[in-house]
């Protein structure tokens, strides 16, 4: 069953990759990342408040988000900073890069959480898992080429860097996920919710600083539906994925590699909408991607 909500949280990322390329086109990041973060916040108030007042209902329909002790909302404020830094690096890396050759490195994640399943949680892969994640290493080396006839240098590309950065952030927080939701128990909307309110504050301090004084950077920050839709897409792919950590037998190097086909969606549908280059040559790395998924799906 893991593996099917895992394909669900893959198929609204996929969706919240094209409408995030979208919102930051041109325009402020910054901004447009608190403007997402602050949706889900809005999206999960209601559960938190009738929580308080209708404990027993939100408990039968399954989106009670309980009281938790002190020190579990440390350790769900350092995956806030631990986010925040990913997503701010990810977010700037999208405005300046095609969304083909973004979503591709991001799908190197599932490197870097295979690597740490193994040394904490002591995840024992297959030898048809290694063929899997290999392929998937190998196709995103091959999309750096690619990318070199679009004009971006792989090697002296700071956004390129930015990417990678958020990749290696985002796959440490993919560990950490399984800690919060297995060693600590808490439930998908409990973690959403709090999770949310500490990057809202995260953000809000990093853009009093850098944003809200600046009136240039106010003035050139475009508000967009695209946002709303970002903000809501991220709270159902993190729904379906934390349930699906809640079994006890999901491993989360092969979850994370399941998220990774979300990929088939950004670069098929959003190379077509862009309109961005050499889409039929990136189909090739592609199918290498979606081949190392399967062989880690059949293992």
């Amino acid at each position: 069953m893991w593996m099917y909500l895992g394909l669900l949280a893959a198929l609204f990322l996929g969706l919240h990759n094209l409408c995030k390329k979208h919102a930051v086109q041109k325009n402020e990041v910054l901004p447009v990342l608190l403007g997402t973060i602050g949706t889900g916040f809005l999206v999960l108030l209601p559960f938190f408040i009738g929580s308080l007042y209708y404990p027993e209902y939100f408990k039968q329909i399954g989106f009670h988000i309980t009281s938790i002790p002190w020190e579990t909302h440390g350790y769900i404020f350092i995956k806030s900073i631990i986010m925040a830094s990913s997503w701010i690096l990810a977010f700037h890396a999208l405005k300046h890069l095609p969304i083909t050759i973004v979503t591709p490195i991001r799908s190197a994640g599932p490197f870097f959480t295979f690597i740490g399943a193994i040394l904490i949680y002591q995840e024992r892969p297959t030898f048809i898992q290694w063929i899997g994640f290999s392929l998937i290493i190998s196709s995103v080396l091959l999309y750096s080429k690619i990318g070199k006839k679009e004009g971006i240098n792989f090697k002296r590309n700071k956004w390129i860097f930015a990417i990678i950065g958020a990749t290696f952030l985002g796959a440490s927080s993919g560990l950490y996920d399984k800690f919060l939701i297995q060693n600590l128990a808490l439930n998908p909307q409990t973690l959403q919710f709090w999770f949310c309110l500490y990057t809202l504050l995260i953000l809000l301090v990093i853009l009093s600083i850098s944003w809200f004084p600046k009136v240039e950077k106010r003035k050139a920050f475009k508000w967009r539906w695209s946002i709303i839709a970002v903000g809501i897409l991220l709270q159902a792919a993190d729904y379906f994925y934390f349930k699906a950590l809640q079994d006890p037998d999901a491993l989360i190097m092969l979850l994370s590699a399941i998220k990774r086909s979300q990929i088939l969606i950004a670069v098929v549908v959003g190379g077509l909408i862009f309109k961005e280059k050499n889409k039929r040559k990136k189909l090739v790395p592609l199918l290498g991607i979606m081949i190392g998924v399967f062989l880690i799906l059949y293992s």
